[in-house]
């Protein structure tokens, strides 16, 4: 029987309280909340009580030295990451973190070097790799339905939804969209074009709507509210090649003057793909164009990460969203701003 493990939580904000422990909640089974920490005690204390977690801290240092956990969850704001993670992967803990693996590329290199000096299990939070659609898709490729996935094209644009507080502190933060929500379109869509090799990015970022007072709109804020700084884009455009001439297109905002979208479509030499509803493009036995609706059960995809990684754990196998993939897409990340400021095509 599989061993149930301890967790310690770090952050109280909204990703712990509105996503992670919500999902703990649904595997009591397989995992015990143990400690949270924050560097605000109080929020700490109150997700504590809130959530039945025995003990509550003001840092990692403070929950390593005091509790016995078998992994840490990072849920704090993405400058945060580097730092508690070296600490967890000293002292020889497992490692769960939310996306995007850190602020800088740098700081992802220093993580890198931790997690395999101390040779300890690492998984990065990127959920929407964990939905049911995604997770059908990759089923299908293993099936050569798609033949080689060549060519992409993802967004993740608002309208009006840049977050308040730290979100638009890039020095906490490390960027704005790009590392907030362009993450989650570029890492799926990489990992579902079966991750190739980024070779160079032509990117532009847009700082041009900035700190909107759109009437009637309002502003999604964090726990941590941060120094009240607002240096972060508004929006990019994004262009990707990878090796053996495969190529993805990437559009992410939150502030442009369009029409919301969440999309992805892959392209492949046999068939192609869009999803909510997953639909496939492609021919049917008698050649003509068909296309087909997968019956595709939704789920719960933090519920779906956790348990995975659990099993990682359990099990010593290699996660869905290990160090490496995490480090890779951290320099495709890297390479939009570089990109961006040189005006140019960058080497990644």
């Amino acid at each position: 029987m599989a061993k149930k493990l301890r967790v310690g939580i770090i952050g109280a904000g909204n990703i712990a309280t509105s996503a992670h422990l919500p999902a703990y909640q649904q595997l009591t089974d397989i995992v015990e909340v143990v400690a949270i920490a924050d560097i605000v005690p109080e929020r700490a204390k109150d997700a504590a009580e809130k959530y039945g977690i025995p003990n509550y801290y003001a840092s990692v240092e403070e929950l390593l030295a005091n509790v016995d956990v078998d992994y840490i969850d990072i849920c704090t704001w993405t400058a945060a990451h580097a730092p508690v993670c070296i600490a967890a992967a000293k002292a020889g803990k497992d490692i769960l973190c939310e996306k995007p693996l850190a602020a800088t590329l740098e700081q992802g290199l220093e993580m890198e070097k931790a997690v395999k000096e101390a040779g300890v299990q690492f998984m990065l939070a990127v959920v929407t790799r964990y939905g049911a659609e995604q997770q059908k898709v990759r089923e299908l490729y293993a099936e050569g339905v798609f033949g080689e996935i060549y060519a992409a094209k993802t967004l993740y644009v608002r309208r009006r939804g840049t977050p308040g507080g730290w979100f638009t502190d890039k020095e906490l933060a490390g960027g704005g969209p790009v590392l907030d929500i362009g993450v989650h379109a570029i890492d799926r869509t990489w990992y579902l074009m079966d991750r190739p090799k980024p070779i160079s990015v032509s990117a532009e970022t847009s700082y041009r709507i900035g700190d909107f007072q759109t009437k009637g709109i309002s502003r999604w804020q964090p726990f941590g509210k941060g120094k009240g700084v607002f240096d972060t884009e508004d929006s990019a455009t994004v262009f990707f090649r990878f090796e053996g001439g495969k190529t993805m297109m990437a559009e992410i905002a939150w502030a442009i003057n369009g029409p919301e979208s969440a999309t992805t479509q892959l392209f492949g030499s046999k068939a192609g793909c869009t999803f909510d509803p997953l639909t496939i493009y492609t021919e049917n036995e008698e050649g003509y164009l068909a296309d087909l609706k997968p019956e595709v059960k939704g789920n719960n995809y933090f519920v779906e990460e956790i348990r995975h990684f659990i099993e990682c754990v359990n099990e010593g196998k290699t996660p869905i969203s290990p160090i490496d993939d995490a480090v890779t897409v951290q320099r495709m990340l890297d390479g939009i701003y570089r990109s961006a400021e040189a005006h140019a095509e960058v080497k990644i």
